[in-house]
């Protein structure tokens, strides 16, 4: 019989184990490439769609088209969403350079022009958690989503002075209501405590903002804040959700 004799000496030296190492690198690199291409969603590095669902990279992408209205409205042609861009409108601090109406939204009484990261975030918004949740929770579709307005040329809390409100720029939207395929109505007002269906809802609806704007103040918050969301896209914050 004849014997296999390997060398004691393979695996041992130190260019053997780093050629190895890269090796294995190599390949994770490139199978993780290939999983990027495939998962665009999770790419930060992937132009965002809005055709894509959402993914690990998604909230940065939003985040980052806060201050770049020619990306953002480059999503919007890439991601085939109907919208209309209106002329500049107002003066000083109340000067709105981007207003951007999104005429598919279920939006009452009417679709305002808000700003074009604004647009974007409520359609995510209505896809991913409004429109889902209203068929789990309920068995029925979105008919209207109500809302008190987006602009408004006012500092915060209608003060003589300090911060302006985000509302000054369109950058932000009250939504009171939620009316339902059936006819049923969830009141931001007369809903939000309890255990209710309706209840559960709103929270949920709350929380699931979170995800795309950047300001998210409900009842939660303060009494300023009893019969409305507040919904904005403030390039000062990320993440503030109360």
């Amino acid at each position: 019989m004849v014997k296999a004799h390997f060398s004691k000496r393979i695996g041992k030296f130190t260019g053997d184990r780093r050629v190895l190492v890269f090796l294995i690198l190599a390949s994770l690199l490139i199978a993780g490439r290939v999983w990027l291409a495939e998962h665009p969603e999770h790419d930060p590095w992937a132009p965002l769609d809005l055709r894509d669902p959402v993914g690990w990279a998604t909230e940065a992408k939003l985040q980052s088209l806060r201050e770049d209205v020619a990306e953002c409205r480059g999503v919007l042609d890439r991601s085939d969403v109907v919208h209309e861009i209106l002329e500049p409108a107002g003066e000083g601090a109340c000067r709105r350079e981007d207003r951007t109406v999104l005429t598919g939204l279920p939006l009452s009484p009417n679709s305002p022009p808000v700003t074009c990261s604004a647009s974007i975030a409520l359609l995510l918004w209505e896809r991913e958690a409004v429109a889902p949740l209203a068929e789990e929770i309920f068995g029925s579709e979105i008919q209207r989503i109500e809302h008190l307005g987006a602009y408004s040329c006012r500092r915060l809390y209608g003060r003589d002075s300090g911060p302006w409100s985000e509302h000054a720029t369109a950058n932000a939207i009250d939504i009171a209501g939620f009316v339902l395929a059936d006819g049923t109505r969830i009141s931001v007002l007369n809903d939000w405590s309890g255990e209710s269906d309706k209840a559960q809802f709103l929270r949920r609806v709350r929380d699931d903002a979170c995800d795309s704007f950047s300001t998210v103040l409900s009842p939660d918050y303060n009494a300023a804040h009893a019969d409305h969301f507040h919904l904005d896209m403030s390039p000062r914050w990320r993440s503030v959700c109360r």
